[in-house]
């Protein structure tokens, strides 16, 4: 998730797409709340990792 962010954010920033951009920083901000969350061991949606 954070990888696609980061896809998302660069292809927003080179197209001026600025949707793309807004899409990136919700992906990748998500994806390390979703890290964090599962490094320190509490389960996200039942399961120990969320990918």
């Amino acid at each position: 998730m954070i990888i696609l962010g980061i896809i998302c954010l660069i292809l927003g920033f080179i197209f001026s797409i600025p949707i793309l951009w807004t899409i990136g920083i919700v992906l990748v901000v998500i994806g390390i709340i979703l890290a964090i969350l599962g490094a320190t061991g509490r389960a996200v949606g039942g399961r120990a990792h969320y990918y």
